[in-house]
């Protein structure tokens, strides 16, 4: 019998999803977790995003066997075996099922939801698995697929024929070479719960890494300050009509080098020094650009902050209409940086044109469950929305501001030449890369999935007896309090940093301790979704989590949770075909 796969990935169409589903169980039942890249609905879709979905991961070697349901299994075939390295067999049969395997060293199955019942796919994929390859003469046909595919210029290359990973900075600069793997390891090898943190995919990573890098560019889209932009210029147009798209914005601006610079030109737009503005007091779940006196936001405007009501930890809207009316303010910024539950932008919106103001709200966490209608869109009622493209749209560094029309050319000024210079094209490449995946379905079943995944641990929070800021999560991350325990945020993350998972210590609202020591600790789901975990993944590792807060010192509970994270983090692979090219030197 064959050594079973560790990552599987799995897709289907609309009339594959009810098939799919009982071949996710039959894979559990194995014990083998798999990532789910869609649909999740028998609304009609395009069966080839779903299978070049999967095939992309199996091609790539970031996934060990896929799985690909359509009608007849047949577009599913012929999709994915367009891919480099990709062997897709459609299991119309037991006899099928064995030999693919034992002959043809297939890594992808294909099941036909019409063709087939849901007790034949399920025997047919079981099969598929126990079969081990043959090899001997089915070794030297294989070979002469892969010289045949050598042959074929069109699409990338199979991972094992790139160009080893960095062999240029490896050459020229070894120290910097060295730091990088022993980031990636430490990213593939630890649990990300950082809620701002995300892994991009390699497509993302080959576009900010590109000789975009050498372009000036200041200035928009034809109307540059340099020559030989015409190539940029598409970069950026496809940026900013993407964005449009995506979140329904009338003007989009995607130059800001991050988040802060999107809000301060937001604030360049609509206010001048001395200027007042209502934010989120940043103890209670708000950013440092919202109006805190350490930042530019506090030192150039007048900032009235407001907050969470205490017996609900949730925002005190009655507050925000008491000070928007007593300080008349030009602005009033809704966002944050650590608020677990949905924000009422309509609310923000009716107390605004009570006070006579504008709305600008940052969406830097959410912007992902915006872009796909998991949370409400900010867009209809606000004069200006901001956001990060890092956190839950899983892009590169950077940020972007949507405003309506009215305010496009002052915004523009505002950032070049108001506060930028020249825009960093790879990055804005990368940024186009990142919304033109936000608009698949697997996106949404990923953000779908990253909800899903953050209720599950805060239930095991909760469970095991911690208290979690507002009693739960609407979103992507939780706010765990400590202020019951005789643990600080510091110390908190720092003993989940000793096994290997990575939190932020935070502040909590009506918080008494410093911000260097704080009372919570914030944690987040996108980057360990991105993984492919779920919710039965969540409860192992909030379980984790509370094991290590009860028992901090305990070097027996640090050794077992160690090798615990380890495990987790070795059957949901990250960046796995650079890891082995540096695993061989």
């Amino acid at each position: 019998m064959a050594t079973l796969p560790r990552r599987v990935v799995i897709a289907s169409d609309h009339a594959g999803v009810a098939m799919k589903g009982r071949l996710r169980e039959a894979l559990e039942a194995l014990g083998i977790s798999t990532e789910d890249l869609g649909t999740a609905s028998g609304e009609s879709v395009d069966y080839p995003d779903y299978a070049a979905a999967v095939a992309r991961r199996v091609s790539a070697e970031a996934a060990d066997v896929g799985v690909l349901v359509c009608g007849t299994g047949i577009g599913m075939s012929i999709t994915a075996n367009k891919f480099p390295g990709v062997r897709a067999a459609l299991l119309y049969d037991d006899t099928a099922a064995r030999f693919s395997r034992l002959h043809n060293d297939a890594n992808i199955a294909v099941f036909g939801a019409r063709t087939m019942s849901g007790d034949d796919a399920v025997r047919r994929l079981r099969l598929f698995l126990e079969q081990p390859f043959e090899a001997g003469r089915h070794s030297r046909r294989i070979e002469k697929i892969r010289g045949i595919e050598k042959t074929i210029s069109a699409g990338p290359a199979p991972a094992a024929q790139r160009e080893a990973t960095m062999s240029f900075l490896k050459e020229t600069d070894p120290e910097i070479y060295d730091i990088i793997r022993k980031e990636t390891e430490r990213q593939a090898y630890k649990l990300e719960l950082i809620a701002s943190e995300n892994f991009v995919s390699e497509a993302v990573l080959e576009a900010t890494g590109s000789v975009l890098t050498n372009k000036y560019a200041e200035g928009y889209p034809g109307k540059r300050y340099y020559g030989g932009c015409e190539f940029v210029d598409q970069a950026e147009s496809l940026a900013i009509e993407r964005a449009k798209k995506i979140f329904g914005a009338e003007h989009v601006n995607v130059q800001p080098h991050a988040g802060s610079q999107a809000n301060m030109a937001v604030y360049f737009t609509v206010m001048n020094p001395g200027d007042t503005m209502l934010g989120m007091n940043l103890t209670h779940g708000g950013h440092l650009t919202h109006g805190s006196p350490v930042n530019f936001s506090g030192k150039l405007y007048n900032v009235v902050p407001y907050g969470v009501r205490e017996d609900t930890e949730t925002i005190d809207f009655d507050q925000v209409r008491d000070l928007a009316l007593k300080h008349r303010p030009k602005l009033i910024v809704v966002g944050a940086s650590a608020y677990p539950r949905t924000i009422d932008f309509p609310a923000f919106r009716t107390i605004a044109d009570e006070a006579g103001c504008m709305v600008m709200a940052d969406i830097a966490h959410i912007a992902g469950m915006v872009a796909v209608g998991l949370h409400p869109s900010p867009v209809p009622y606000c004069e200006f929305v901001t956001t990060t493209t890092h956190k839950t749209l899983r892009g590169p560094r950077s940020g972007l501001i949507m405003c309506r029309e009215e305010f496009a050319k002052k915004l523009n000024s505002a950032i070049f030449p108001g506060s930028q210079g020249g825009p960093l094209m790879h990055v804005i490449a990368a940024k186009a890369v990142a919304l033109k995946e936000a608009m698949t379905p697997a996106f949404k079943e990923y953000q779908a999935q990253i909800v899903r995944n953050a209720a599950a641990m805060a239930r095991t929070l909760l469970a095991r007896g911690y208290r979690l800021v507002s009693g739960g999560t609407d979103n992507h991350l939780m706010l765990v309090n400590l202020k019951d325990t005789p643990l600080t945020g510091k110390e908190g993350e720092a003993a989940l940093e000793t096994v290997g998972i990575t939190v932020n210590k935070n502040t909590v609202p009506f918080e008494t301790r410093s911000p260097f020591i704080t009372s919570g600790i914030r944690i987040g789901t996108p980057a360990i979704t991105t993984r492919g975990m779920k919710e039965r993944e969540m409860e192992r590792i909030g379980n984790l989590i509370a094991d290590v807060l009860a028992a901090p010192s305990d070097a027996s509970v640090q050794k077992r949770v160690a090798e615990e994270v380890r495990a987790v983090c070795d059957a949901f692979p990250l960046y796995a075909s650079r890891l082995g090219e540096y695993a061989r030197g």
